[in-house]
């Protein structure tokens, strides 16, 4: 007997709702579902008035796409996001800023081949005619000097109370892309002085309980010491999975290059020949079998050997 057949029909109205909160890899792959969808994104422009463009476009996101992307939004976007698109440019940049003077959230993480000259041109043009930059993310971007950093402070109009009473920065959540969270939840600016090498760099705090403890203290007695876990990647090394300083800490041996304090180092799985573990950012570098897992190094040398 014959089941009876079902036709297919449209995609539910409830899953349209979900189309402005997608990423561009997202949105480009889901024109492919369905005719309604096409249609949808190609008449519809709200779903490109916030536009996050990360893994895995971002390797082939030049200028070109860059333009073609956010024409769609009609010179109504609101939130631009790349991380590590190092083919866009400045031109591209001022090109999308010129068109969409409305931007309030502009994350320019890693996309290395932009210039802080250009940063500070896109950012001259977001805050004319009393328009607000809220948010601004240029952590990557190099040769950034502490000029730079003060002239965007004050075309953002951010003052020193304000960098001072900023929410904590961790370190183990640097890779989160912040664009549709609250204004309240994430710095105006996301790079600052760094209170050790005074380089322009993302800062970050340290989570651990009695780092907090000491550093209240010293506020409290108007201490001026130079907080020994507060500063840039370079200057305080820290975990990988938690991001507490590990100055005075035992460490786990990790397979990637990354630093794992041994609490964390602990609780992740372990490479069945060496032991090592590799942090979760990392754990696709794994070739898994039944039982567990081999790092890429005891890995290539088993493939080798046999």
């Amino acid at each position: 007997m014959q089941s009876p057949s079902h036709e297919l029909g449209p995609p539910h109205e409830a899953m349209f709702l979900i189309l402005p909160y997608l990423h561009l890899f997202e949105l480009l792959s889901i024109t492919q579902v369905c005719k309604s969808f096409r249609d949808a994104l190609h008449h519809d422009i709200l779903p490109w008035l916030n536009i996050v463009v990360d893994k895995p476009l971002n390797s082939r996101f030049s200028d070109d796409f860059l333009v073609k992307i956010m024409a769609k939004a009609k010179g109504r976007l609101r939130i631009i996001a790349m991380k590590n698109c190092f083919r866009i440019t400045n031109d591209g940049l001022l090109q999308v800023i010129t068109s969409n003077p409305h931007i309030n959230k502009l994350y320019l993480q890693g996309c290395t081949s932009l210039t802080i000259e250009g940063v500070i041109g896109a950012v001259k043009l977001l805050t004319k005619a009393n328009h607000r930059l809220k948010i601004l993310a240029i952590s990557g971007i190099y040769n950034v000097k502490i000029e730079d950093f003060q002239t965007l402070c004050h075309l953002m109009g951010i003052n020193q109370m304000q960098m001072k009473n900023r929410k904590k920065n961790y370190y183990n959540t640097r890779c989160e892309l912040y664009a549709f969270k609250q204004e309240s939840d994430q710095p105006s600016i996301d790079v600052d002085i760094c209170p050790k090498c005074g380089e322009i760099r993302e800062v970050f705090d340290c989570p651990r309980n009695s780092c907090n403890t000491r550093i209240q203290q010293q506020r409290q007695q108007q201490n001026q010491v130079l907080m020994e876990c507060r500063g840039c990647f370079l200057c305080v090394p820290r975990c990988e999975e938690c991001g507490v300083c590990t100055k005075d800490d035992e460490l786990g041996e990790a397979a990637c290059t990354d630093i794992l304090c041994l609490n964390c180092w602990l609780q992740l799985p372990k490479c069945s020949f060496c032991n090592k573990a590799y942090c979760n950012q990392h754990a696709y570098q794994q070739s898994l079998y039944p039982g567990g897992f081999l790092c890429s190094y005891c890995s290539f040398h088993a493939t080798q050997s046999s």
